[in-house]
C-alpha cells in the first residue's frame, strides 16, 4: 500500500507526516491556543508566528485579544507576557486549590537565606560566592547550589580577577515574578553595600 492511501485509524482521515500542516487549518487563535497549552516556559511571539505560519504582527494582535478575553470572562486561566514570550498561567485567586491538587498540601517554599541570597544575586549580577557571602556575612555555598538546581540562578563564567565562578539569575526566575526584565524589580540596590567597599573591608581585617 502506498504513502497516499494511508489513513488516521482512529479519525479515517487521509494520514499526513508529522510536523506537517493539515489541509483544513483551524482558526488562528485555536492553533495558538493549543501550542501555549504544551509550553512549560514563555514563548516569544515571533516563534509562534513561525510555528502557525502567519505574520508577527497579526500573532501578537490575536495574544492581546485572548489575554483580554480571559481576564473579562473569569476564566480559571490566564495569559501572560513575561520574560520576552507569552504563556498561560492560572488565575493567582486560584492558586490554593491547584497547590492543594499539585502539592498536596505541602508548600515547596525557598527558606530565608535562600531568599536573601537569590535578592543579592540579582542586584549585584553576576556575582562570585565569595561576594554573597561578604554581602550576608555567612557562607552560601549550599544555598547557591540549591538556587541553581531550582533553575533560579545559573552559573555566568569566571570572574576577571579571581577566577572564580560567578552567579546569574535565570529568565525562571522573571517568569515566576511576573516580570518581563530585572529593571522592574524595586529599587532596593542602593541599600546593599558595594562590593568593591566589601573586598576592601575584607582584605585589610
Amino acid at each position: 500500500m502506498s504513502a497516499d492511501n494511508e489513513t488516521d485509524p482512529t479519525t479515517g482521515t487521509p494520514a499526513r507526516a508529522p510536523g506537517t500542516l493539515p489541509e483544513q487549518l483551524p482558526p488562528l487563535r485555536a492553533a495558538l491556543e493549543a501550542v501555549l497549552l504544551v509550553t512549560d516556559e514563555p514563548v516569544p511571539a515571533v516563534t509562534l508566528a513561525q510555528v502557525v505560519e502567519r505574520p508577527t504582527g497579526e500573532v501578537e494582535q490575536v495574544l492581546a485579544t485572548l489575554a483580554q478575553e480571559y481576564a473579562e470572562t473569569g476564566r480559571g486561566f490566564e495569559l501572560r507576557q513575561v520574560a520576552g514570550g507569552w504563556r498561560l498561567y492560572t488565575r493567582a485567586d486560584c492558586a490554593p486549590y491547584v497547590e492543594r491538587f499539585v502539592l498536596d498540601g505541602q508548600q515547596a517554599r525557598l527558606t530565608q537565606a535562600a531568599l536573601e541570597t537569590l535578592a543579592v544575586i540579582a542586584y549585584r549580577q553576576p556575582v562570585t560566592r565569595q561576594r554573597v557571602s561578604a554581602v550576608r556575612g555567612v557562607n552560601v555555598d549550599g544555598v547557591v547550589r540549591t538556587l541553581v538546581a531550582r533553575g533560579l540562578v545559573t552559573e555566568a563564567g569566571p570572574d576577571d580577577e579571581s577566577g572564580a565562578t560567578r552567579y546569574r539569575t535565570t529568565h525562571y526566575l522573571l517568569e515566576r515574578l511576573g516580570i518581563q526584565s530585572l529593571e522592574e524589580l524595586p529599587s532596593l540596590a542602593p541599600l546593599l553595600p558595594e562590593l568593591d567597599d566589601l573586598a576592601a573591608d575584607s582584605t585589610s581585617m
